[in-house]
């Protein structure tokens, strides 16, 4: 039987996510996007309720099309606190819109999220090699300088734990304990991504 981190269950979803996502480094601006949106919602949740609800999330929030959500006006907001297939708390909806008008203009500003994103690890993935979960940190100074950054260019809910599981989903650092299947073939990925750009 495969080895994994021992923080994933035995639903299908989070062996899934574990096998195919986390970790695994992301360059598209609007993946980047949900991973933000989806990180700030689950802050005080637990992660595998998020994965339940991620597709409800994508049809709710139009795709994740940050365009779209700038937009969003009161009558939506009172539509999404209503949508029973999301988290329906204000303070995190209105955090996603308000973080969507942040992301176009870093995207203008910067040329892009995924360049400006990454260059808080220097653009290429933090490898790491911990043998327990307990050895992995909740925060780092990469995810407090970029939760700092973040807050000044007006995002919220971008706390540095927020920061720091984000940078785990997208890939930004490996995580994966080292007993874990996951740790070589993400670890390779990365290498082979930084050989190509």
């Amino acid at each position: 039987m495969l080895q994994r981190c021992a923080w994933v269950k035995t639903g299908p979803l989070e062996i899934d996510y574990h096998d195919i996502e986390w970790g695994v480094p992301v360059h598209d601006d609007r993946k980047l996007f949900e991973f933000l949106i989806l990180e700030g919602t689950q802050a005080g949740l637990n992660w595998s309720m998020i994965l339940k609800k991620r597709e409800e999330y994508r049809q709710a929030f139009d795709g994740f099309d940050a365009s779209k959500i700038a937009s969003y006006d009161d009558s939506k907001l009172q539509e999404l606190l209503a949508n029973p297939g999301i988290v329906r708390n204000r303070l995190k909806i209105r955090a996603a819109i308000q973080n969507a008008r942040s992301f176009l203009a870093v995207q203008s500003q910067f040329g892009g999220f995924d360049a400006y994103i990454w260059r808080f690890v220097g653009g290429k993935p933090i490898q790491n090699s911990w043998r327990t979960m307990q050895e992995i940190p909740a925060t780092t100074k990469e995810s407090d300088i970029m939760s700092r950054d973040l807050k000044k260019l007006g995002f919220t809910f971008v706390g540095s734990t927020i920061c720091y599981a984000f940078m785990q989903a997208v890939g930004m650092v490996n995580d994966h304990t080292i007993n874990c299947f996951r740790w070589q073939e993400v670890r390779d990925l990365a290498q082979q991504a930084h050989v190509i750009s």
